[in-house]
């Protein structure tokens, strides 16, 4: 039975995809499915996909939507999925010829323990630099919350969730906003699930000039109440007392850029001391962003 679907995301990226593509033809394991999400291009990745479907020497699933931000085609992609496996990778990106391979090995080395969410591999890049460190140990159970945020490991990992823990933590949708960071899931998931931390590359980032890293800031605040959800994430108690405090201040700069005012930024927040300690700073903080956007 296949055990892994790679779905990506992919909004007016045809002259990119073939990159991906081609990572996948290489791939030394390929009984897997590659579902893309169009997110309401224009640009023809429809007529590219439609034209690849039939010559890939693995399964091609492709399904159109209205645009609606890359989140919004994840949790349509996910819901659709009847793989054991999803691995969520960009349009913009490759895998290592191993990647499907290793995704495999390490879901039979773990099959049937409970308690795990998935699997987090390394991204890198193709010069063979490691993105953001190490886990500690070649491998290990570790947790998103505990291993990752408390101990400062903000950097991108190549994460491999088993499908119906996926569809237990979808990402927020709210009408206009086509952003979201992707630990609005993570954090919940990380409270009720650990992950195997593996020290292999096997995913190969690009980051683009008009992709979403480069241009997150802007993106981040065009979608105040997505950016508000997960700050609140962040205050959760199982993070210690830096990343809530970090959560904090990022509430209530969200809420107020939706013209929620002191007395009730305060009243809602999770963490109410704290939301009130940095309120002076997210004011400052808010209109820095401000400046920095309009320049």
């Amino acid at each position: 039975m296949t055990a892994v679907t790679v779905l990506t995301p992919a909004y007016n990226r045809v002259h990119l995809l073939p990159r991906l593509y081609d990572s996948l033809v290489r791939q030394t394991f390929r009984d897997f499915v590659w579902l893309v999400v169009d997110d309401g291009s224009t640009d023809g990745t429809e007529a590219y996909m439609r034209d690849i479907q039939g010559g890939a020497p693995f399964a091609i699933r492709y399904i159109k939507k209205p645009n609606g931000g890359r989140h919004t085609a994840v949790n349509l992609g996910v819901s659709r999925i009847d793989t054991e496996l999803t691995f969520i990778v960009d349009s913009d990106d490759t895998l290592t010829p191993d990647a499907v391979e290793q995704i495999v090995a390490a879901r039979d080395r773990y099959c049937g323990q409970e308690g795990l969410s998935g699997f987090c591999f390394l991204k890198g890049c193709e010069d063979g630099t490691v993105l953001d460190g190490l886990f500690p140990q070649p491998e290990s159970i570790g947790n998103y919350i505990r291993d990752r945020l408390n101990k400062g490991m903000w950097g991108d990992k190549a994460e491999v969730y088993y499908t119906r823990v996926l569809r237990e933590f979808p990402f927020p949708e709210f009408p206009g906003e086509r952003f979201i960071s992707e630990d609005v899931a993570w954090i919940p998931m990380a409270a009720r699930y650990d992950v195997v931390q593996i020290n292999r590359v096997i995913y190969l980032c690009d980051y683009l000039e008009d992709g979403l890293t480069k241009n997150g800031r802007a993106m981040k605040m065009s979608s105040p109440r997505g950016g508000a959800v997960r700050a609140r994430q962040l205050m959760d108690p199982h993070c210690c007392l830096k990343i809530r405090m970090k959560g904090a201040l990022l509430y209530d700069v969200y809420t107020g850029m939706q013209g929620v005012g002191f007395a009730q930024t305060i009243q809602n927040a999770p963490g109410r001391l704290l939301a009130a300690v940095m309120y002076p700073a997210s004011l400052y903080l808010r209109s820095k962003w401000q400046r920095d956007i309009r320049h």
